[in-house]
């Protein structure tokens, strides 16, 4: 995979601490959330810039998890007084399904995202899964971004539906799982669905499947590929996020939006949730090289090389 790490990419959305339990351990209060998960896979590809913010509790040792993979925190803004957003929750054995236990959103429940200079010229932009409100400011401050991609969840598709709706006539990609999709379109089918997201605005639309792999449909395009197979999972917990940073990351390692280009964004968002699930938190994502990153893109795409 050709990296350009001088390539800049905005990631706006929640850093959190992350208490999880799955079949296999446990774990209090782990560096976690969107922008952390997104950044991190960004930065095998391309120069990530956090927007998000912390409480005092964030403490400089989380802040050297970031910068030692060269991501840009200036954007991370620091409350005093302040409690970093903390979630709970528990998988159950099948690793897909979970019961959230506790939800603090602390400082983040008050998050306004505040640009630093440069970052309103990014020429790529994630916008995770925050208020649809937000996303728009933050679309609104970028200008003319050449490619967005956004997240979302079925919080914000029942509760703010119009305001979802016009953030998604102004970005390119649309990343979702299907059951979300399902919800957004009021389709029961995957292709279905995506046909009637396409029509909300956005060029593309992903849909994570989760073991099944994933989906990228666009007009007149389909893209398929499939889960990597892993002897065991340890914390499903940001693997949505992997996904979407290491497709994004590589969209800004591009020098053109093709076919081609979206179809090794969508393998390199699939080998880095593959890398997220193996550890709890961030674990799985900080020690990689470029070997071991390409090995794992080799053995997926000899899964569907049939000649």
């Amino acid at each position: 995979m050709t990296v350009n790490n001088n390539s800049g990419i905005l990631i706006v959305g929640s850093i959190a601490f992350d208490s999880v339990e799955t079949p296999v351990g446990s774990v209090e209060k782990a560096l976690g959330g969107s922008a952390t998960f997104a950044s991190i896979a960004a930065s095998y590809f391309a120069s990530p810039r956090v927007v998000a913010v912390v409480g005092e509790d964030f403490g400089d040792e989380h802040i050297a998890r970031l910068t030692s993979r060269g991501i840009d925190t200036k954007g991370i803004e620091r409350i005093a007084g302040g409690k970093t957003f903390h979630w709970k929750g528990k998988y159950h054995e099948n690793m897909q399904d979970r019961d959230t236990l506790e939800t603090c959103l602390n400082v983040f429940e008050g998050f306004d995202p505040v640009l630093p200079d440069g970052y309103k010229e990014s020429d790529y932009v994630f916008l995770g899964n925050i208020d649809p409100k937000l996303q728009a400011k933050v679309l609104d401050e970028v200008g003319h971004a050449r490619f967005v991609g956004m997240d979302t969840m079925n919080f914000w598709i029942t509760k703010t539906p119009g305001d979802l709706r016009s953030v998604l006539r102004k970005v390119d990609v649309l990343f979702i799982n299907d059951e979300e999709s399902f919800q957004l379109s009021g389709e029961r089918q995957v292709l279905g669905a995506a046909e009637e997201i396409l029509k909300l605005g956005p060029k593309y639309v992903v849909i994570k499947r989760g073991e099944y792999g994933a989906l990228l449909f666009g007009h007149d395009l389909r893209l398929f590929v499939p889960a990597v197979l892993l002897p065991s999972i340890v914390d499903p917990t940001g693997a949505g996020d992997a996904f979407a940073g290491g497709f994004m990351g590589f969209m800004a390692g591009a020098t053109k939006i093709t076919r081609s280009t979206l179809a090794q964004s969508m393998v390199a968002g699939t080998v880095m949730a593959s890398f997220a699930v193996e550890a709890f938190s961030i674990d799985g994502l900080l020690e990689l090289d470029t070997l071991m990153i390409n090995n794992r893109r080799d053995e997926l795409r000899s899964m569907v090389d049939h000649d």
